[in-house]
């Protein structure tokens, strides 16, 4: 099942936060117990070439391939699918136009303007039926807009209802920031949870996929009840941390 067929049934997903532009990496990442794995562009040091040989193992594992593409870089929504990514995230849709570009860049035609190129995907996928992947690729591929800022809260079911975005993704650090004025960055700040779970229920009233980025774990139950059925959870340095961690506490405990 693809991404946004489990989506569309209702699961809650996890997607791993890859930063590390080496495919052995990424492959590690993508062996373990997450749902998806996602190569971030904007702030992570992913890159077009990382993107295209990352990709190869997310795919051979089995799951979906997410790609962060940075801000603006509507050719690279493009290029990322066409490379095997089953969704897009673009960051700071904060107008309508934003997400107009956005959509058609993901979108073959009649919905955009995406063009024909998917040699890479099919391949990796086993499939030679050139007609059968464009008949699917609009509903299979998901654009996913950031929604970071008051602008684009201002402009949220604008946004939902722009053909072509299939969903929105809350980036809760820049968020807090807009929402704070510039006098905070707190993924968790408590005054702007009201917002946050606004955000996730119009996003579902308007039948398109809500995601969010988790920081703090413990928040997790409280955005799924909120309606984000999407979460990105930590980073390979934070899997790393945690997981040394937990086996030095082990071994060390061991140690008469």
């Amino acid at each position: 099942m693809t991404l946004a067929d489990r989506l569309n049934a209702g699961e809650t997903l996890f997607t791993a936060w890859s930063g590390i532009p080496d495919a052995i990496t990424v492959e590690a990442v993508a062996n373990t117990a997450v749902d998806a794995v996602t190569l971030d562009m904007q702030h992570g040091g992913h890159h077009e070439d990382s993107v295209l040989r990352g990709l190869a193992p997310i795919v051979a594992s089995g799951k979906p391939g997410i790609v962060r593409i940075p801000v603006g870089r509507f050719d690279m929504a493009s290029k990322a699918l066409d490379y095997g990514a089953q969704a897009v995230i673009a960051p700071m849709i904060n107008t309508i136009e934003d997400a107009r570009l956005f959509a058609r860049s993901m979108k073959y035609p009649p919905v955009g303007e995406r063009s024909w190129g998917a040699s890479y995907a099919m391949a990796r996928q086993k499939t030679a039926d050139a007609m059968g992947w464009l008949g699917s690729a609009n509903s299979k591929t998901l654009a996913f807009a950031m929604i970071e800022t008051r602008e684009a809260l201002a402009i949220l079911d604008d946004i939902l209802a722009v053909d072509g975005i299939d969903g929105v993704l809350v980036g809760p650090s820049d968020f807090s920031i807009a929402w704070s004025g510039g006098k905070s960055v707190n993924p968790s700040m408590e005054d702007m949870m009201a917002a946050v779970g606004d955000i996730g229920q119009r996003t579902r009233a308007a039948s398109k996929h809500a995601a969010i980025y988790v920081v703090d774990p413990a928040l997790t139950g409280r955005f799924v009840e909120m309606g984000y059925r999407l979460l990105a959870l930590g980073s390979e340095q934070r899997y790393m941390a945690i997981g040394a961690e937990t086996l030095l506490k082990a071994a060390r405990a061991s140690i008469r």
